[in-house]
């Protein structure tokens, strides 16, 4: 763990994904390292399925509504159109170029058609991107693992494949249960978490780790897709405005690093280098065919609806990152012991470190170069939420970010509703109790006390103020 946090810090400076050096580390310690023998893929598909949801859970919670709800219908499209354009081009130029049969060239080409949430969540959250270009990549990555893992259960088996039309069908279904799976645990844990007040602060982001969980095993146990199910709750827990909100999004955050570590170093242990020699030349041309072929055109077939301009689907096209959900899922027809199911890992493992460090460090100046960029985001407006269960209120202390048009509002002019007020300013260290006409200034701090009855209209007043001035009222915004 230790060598792995210097690792994170020496990505930050050289710009390397860091799953990279996590896989380096694991090969290190491996049989051809200083030789610790691991061997087990069954033990792997499972860590690596748990890690999964850890890290597809932070990315829900820490991903914003009104960034990802326009992009929605594009995201929806590519995650499973655009998926299936993805399989069948990757597999008819690993039929045709390298030679294998149409069952492992399908295989391979489901395996590698999902990009990797882990690694889309931590590359564009440091790269000025317009809203709806984050939000549709990050909506895409939280949502086209559940169609892969279906296709690639179909494909590592030694039966005789079901017909498309079943396919379909099933895929449609397990997608359906996991969406609506994952919105009931969302809405009820949220209205659970809202209501009641624990004992301890520590509890809450505890509570939504088991939400989560939860969530994948209810898609699971019913015959849906538990990944779906995991981060459609996770979006809801996210944005519903749960008490001490920042504290459980720092959990996660750090639960999901662990996870990010232990499932690299995992699969690098599970990598014998000097067996992979062969696998060299067929994963750099099936990594062509899927960078340059396949992920465009899926690209440019799935937005084109949606009139998406020609530059971004060009960073669309370069930014589909793949990481560690392709390595995972090329577990698992080695433990359903598929023929060729070696070849197919090693293909997979080394297209996925060739082509992270080609896209991920180069995904900044690929944006330079097409002139996407949006240096004017701003960060959300803070607010943590404490219940006052004895007092039937609430305390929220809100957080005033650069940009914010809260500044130059007198507090009288905030319009906040009765039942609400504040009742404590802090700037620059030292606090004071505010009257109606004190005027916010930059990154002051408020803390806000409300009734049970008016915490969440005295909430969407905040960020209304927060968008759009003392005038938000009149302007229309709203959230």
């Amino acid at each position: 763990m230790i060598v792995a946090m210097a690792a994170v810090r020496l990505a930050t400076r050289t710009g390397l994904p860091s799953l990279l050096l996590y896989l380096g580390i694991g090969v290190a310690m491996g049989q051809d390292g200083l030789g610790v023998r691991f061997d087990d893929a069954a033990l792997t598909q499972v860590l690596g399925y748990a890690a999964l949801v850890v890290i597809l859970a932070e990315g829900g919670l820490g991903t914003t509504w009104q960034a990802i709800r326009p992009s929605l219908p594009a995201a929806g499209v590519l995650a499973t159109a655009g998926v299936g354009v993805s399989v069948l081009v990757t597999a008819a130029g690993a039929h045709w170029l390298v030679g294998l049969d149409w069952r492992l060239a399908l295989l391979i080409g489901a395996v590698v058609s999902s990009t990797d949430a882990a690694a889309v969540f931590s590359v564009l959250r440091r790269i000025p991107l317009p809203r709806r270009v984050t939000g549709l990549l990050e909506a895409e990555s939280g949502f086209n693992d559940a169609p892969v893992v279906i296709l690639v259960v179909a494909f590592a088996t030694t039966e005789p494949l079901e017909p498309w039309y079943v396919l379909l069908g099933t895929m449609a279904a397990e997608l359906a249960i996991g969406l609506a799976v994952g919105l009931a645990v969302g809405r009820l844990g949220a209205l659970g978490l809202r209501h009641v007040a624990l004992p301890a602060s520590g509890l809450y982001p505890i509570a939504v780790l088991a939400l989560v969980v939860l969530a994948y095993a209810g898609g699971a146990l019913l015959h849906g897709s538990g990944f779906l199910a995991v981060y459609v709750a996770a979006v809801v827990l996210g944005n519903s405005r749960l008490p001490h909100g920042p504290a459980v999004r720092g959990f996660a955050d750090g639960l999901a690093w662990v996870a990010q570590i232990g499932m690299f170093v995992l699969l690098g242990l599970l990598v014998t280098p000097h067996t992979m020699r062969d696998a060299v030349v067929p994963a750099l041309v099936v990594g062509l065919v899927l960078v340059f072929a396949a992920r465009p055109l899926s690209v440019v077939l799935s937005t084109a609806p949606f009139r998406t301009p020609w530059r971004e689907q060009a960073l669309l096209s370069w930014a589909g990152l793949r990481g560690a959900v392709p390595i995972v899922l090329a577990t698992i027809p080695l433990v359903a012991d598929v023929p060729g199911a070696r070849r197919v890992f090693n293909v997979v493992f080394i297209l996925v470190v060739v082509f992270t460090l080609l896209q991920g460090p180069t995904l900044p100046w690929v944006a330079a170069r097409l002139r996407i960029s949006d240096d004017t985001l701003g960060r959300d407006l803070g607010i943590e939420s404490a219940p006052l269960e004895k007092l039937h209120g609430h305390l929220l202390s809100v957080a005033l970010p650069e940009g914010s048009r809260m500044v130059g509002v007198e507090v009288g002019e905030l319009r906040l509703p009765t039942g609400a007020a504040v009742t404590l300013v802090v700037r620059g260290g030292q606090s004071f109790v505010p009257g109606r006409t004190t005027v916010l200034a930059p990154r002051d701090e408020l803390l806000v006390v409300t009734t049970d009855q008016v915490r969440d209209a005295a909430e969407r007043r905040l960020r209304a103020v927060d968008r759009g001035g003392k005038l938000a009222g009149w302007l229309g915004v709203r959230i």
